[in-house]
């Protein structure tokens, strides 16, 4: 995980449409994101359907929510359709973003210890820099929890 109060690693990644997304597009509005393993998991549509459903609770908080993962565009595309996301989901097929964002690394799954995408949430301030991080995340508690955050407390 990225520490506190660096900036965050750019990034240029394709969206569910194919659409190129920067970090440097964010600029003056906060980014919340967040990292998850795979599309239409468990756990993954739990945290991708809160968002969702959250989405204008965000934005009136100034807040853009961005998930990232490591599947295709025609998977987030799918994902998207199948679960009714409103969020936009970026691809990251070749893991330089993920790996950038220090969130790749050992985990345990089913009992079976795996390299995989640590779930992790990171807030970035309208100045592109890391003013919370999270790789401890609970999927279905995640939105909820980022949402009733307070930020500027978290960084005293």
């Amino acid at each position: 995980m990225l520490p506190l109060k660096t900036k965050a690693p750019d990034f240029a990644l394709p969206d569910q449409n194919g659409e190129m997304h920067t970090l440097g597009e964010y600029a003056g509005k906060k980014l919340l994101l967040y990292f998850y393993a795979k599309d239409n998991t468990l756990g993954c549509t739990k945290q991708a359907v809160a968002y969702s459903a959250l989405k204008d609770k965000f934005l009136e908080r100034g807040i853009v929510v961005v998930g990232v993962s490591k599947d295709t565009v025609a998977s987030h595309k799918n994902f998207e359709a199948k679960q009714n996301l409103t969020i936009t989901l970026l691809s990251d097929v070749d893991r330089s973003v993920i790996e950038a964002y220090d969130v790749w690394g050992e985990k345990v799954n089913c009992g079976k210890t795996c390299m995989g995408v640590i779930r992790t949430t990171y807030l970035i301030d309208e100045n592109g820099v890391i003013v919370f991080a999270n790789n401890k995340v609970k999927a279905a508690e995640d939105a909820e929890k980022m949402l009733i955050t307070n930020w500027e407390y978290s960084l005293q």
